[in-house]
């Protein structure tokens, strides 16, 4: 059952003009009328809409899925290789259940090493993506695809591939033999967990998706018959928050919740110079701006299972796209990221080149402005347009670089402003569109690190390090395009350099 509870429930008007207007976008949402976005969203959201459908039509996909687990069922460690939408439900269905999935949705050598430690003879590597031509997740499967051939294993017996028909992935993996589950191609990616995107990883690692798709149908059906529920939420998201809105899923039972939340709304909203930014923040903190949790108290409390949050956050997030006019569907910015890492990547010709920094503090290159990390911090949090916001760009390994993740929390007591804070480069398929297509008014920290040891991409001349950071200096290009105040920290030992990083905050 869900539950609706929260401060801000008392200032939701339901006789607001703006309230009857998101009435009227929920009935005509529930008909697939792809034109509440505006009539040049149209086009695109006519061929998205199939979102609405997957806690029904993903059933035809149980037969497939029960064949998929029997035939892998001696392979003991999964791995998911895959980008944004791909990847952020999936890893929180796992969180939740407790179930063991190695989400790799990085470039950074480090972290793909973890990867690689595991026995391969018992590995079971997906891909998923949605296009086909996602770099990175092409990139994995070139990789594994070698590791298999190299270590005596037939990579038809050990990868499954998640794509949309026709796509060109499609079309390789039939080639070589691969299995091949296809999504619905009117569905777009970060609608998708579920769909197959969400549902194959699931299985595999021994979730009753049934389970998952009665639970999300269940609660359509009740806020179809009684659209308050969502209506409420969509309303207090688009009209009583700020910019910003703070997701905390500390001791919610459902872990990385909010990670998925931020991408489904600033992916979706953050574009035409406007948008809602999710900031997840540690633990609940109902000072410092509209709050959402999913248990407990804040601003406004949605408790439901997780399934039921699926949908329910799929659903108000294309009711608050509607209020503000933002077509839900598409991310132009993302694709200038692309460009800029594929040129950068052809003009250095697989080799990384040597950067100049403008200062270096011991084991930390600075570049930007500051002779010390402490001047450039000062600097950063001073360079921060009027009502604006701090975003970490961490390009390092999210296991054994996690503390790393602690400067965010410091860095909004210190400035007083909000931060939020993403791994690189799976950001860049996340709040990277809010970015450089939202509202204009965020400063940039990119911290990127030395890497051990290079790993080599098959028929490539480059390799992940080089990858991740053509990937790392063309978001700055585009967000340097924009003017924007950019700092990036290079860290020559990343551990030192982390500690040194967190000591320097502290004593700001």
């Amino acid at each position: 059952m869900s539950v609706l509870s929260g401060n801000c429930l008392p200032l939701i008007d339901r006789s607001d003009e703006r309230y009857h207007a998101l009435l009227d976008f929920h009935n005509r949402l529930a008909r697939k009328d792809a034109t509440i976005w505006g009539s040049r969203a149209a086009p695109e959201a006519s061929t998205r809409m199939n979102w609405i459908d997957l806690p029904e039509s993903s059933r035809e996909l149980l037969p497939q899925l029960d064949a998929l687990c029997a035939k892998h069922r001696e392979k003991t460690h999964i791995i998911l290789c895959g980008m944004g939408g791909s990847s952020l439900g999936p890893e929180v269905i796992a969180r939740t259940y407790k179930r063991e999935l190695f989400i790799l949705d990085s470039t950074d050598p480090n972290y793909i090493a973890h990867a690689l430690k595991a026995d391969l003879a018992k590995t079971l590597v997906i891909v998923s993506s949605k296009s086909g031509s996602t770099i990175e997740t092409a990139s994995m499967l070139a990789l594994f695809t070698h590791s298999f051939l190299e270590a005596g294993l037939l990579p038809s017996a050990h990868i499954v591939v998640v794509t949309d028909p026709g796509s060109a992935l499609d079309r390789d993996s039939r080639k070589n033999a691969l299995t091949v589950i296809n999504a619905d191609p009117n569905v777009g990616g970060r609608f998708s967990v579920l769909g197959a995107f969400g549902l194959v990883p699931a299985a595999l690692i021994g979730i009753d998706v049934s389970v998952l798709l009665d639970s999300a149908s269940a609660t359509k059906k009740r806020f179809l018959k009684d659209p308050q529920f969502v209506v409420d939420i969509a309303y207090a998201v688009a009209f009583l928050s700020t910019q910003y809105v703070n997701l905390c899923d500390d001791e919610s039972a459902l872990p990385g919740l909010s990670d998925w939340i931020e991408q489904l709304i600033a992916e979706s909203t953050g574009k035409d110079g406007m948008g809602k930014l999710p900031v997840v923040i540690e633990t609940m903190d109902k000072s410092i701006g509209f709050s959402v949790a999913f248990c407990g108290s804040a601003d406004l409390v949605v408790s439901a299972d997780l399934a039921s949050q699926f949908i329910i956050w799929e659903w108000v997030t294309a009711l608050v796209c509607a209020a503000l006019s933002i077509d839900p569907f598409n991310q132009p910015n993302v694709t200038e990221t692309k460009e800029a890492t594929a040129a950068l990547l052809t003009r250095w010709a697989g080799t990384v080149p040597i950067f100049t920094p403008d200062a270096c503090d011991e084991n930390i290159e600075i570049f930007g402005d500051g002779q010390s990390i402490k001047e450039a911090l000062t600097l950063l949090i001073q360079s921060i347009p009027r009502d604006g916001y701090i975003c970490v760009m961490a390009y390092l390994d999210r296991r054994d670089d996690a503390n790393i993740s602690q400067i965010r929390a410091l860095l909004s007591s210190k400035s007083a402003r909000p931060v939020t804070f993403g791994w690189g480069p799976r950001l860049l398929h996340s709040t990277g569109q809010f970015h450089k297509g939202g509202t204009r008014n965020g400063a940039f920290l990119a911290i990127t690190g030395e890497v051990e040891k290079e790993i080599s991409i098959e028929g490539q001349s480059y390799g992940f390090k080089t990858l991740l950071t053509a990937q790392a200096m063309g978001d700055g290009q585009a967000l340097h395009s924009r003017k924007y105040p950019l700092l990036r920290l290079h860290l020559n030992n990343r551990a030192v350099g982390i500690e040194k990083l967190i000591s320097a905050l502290k004593s700001l």
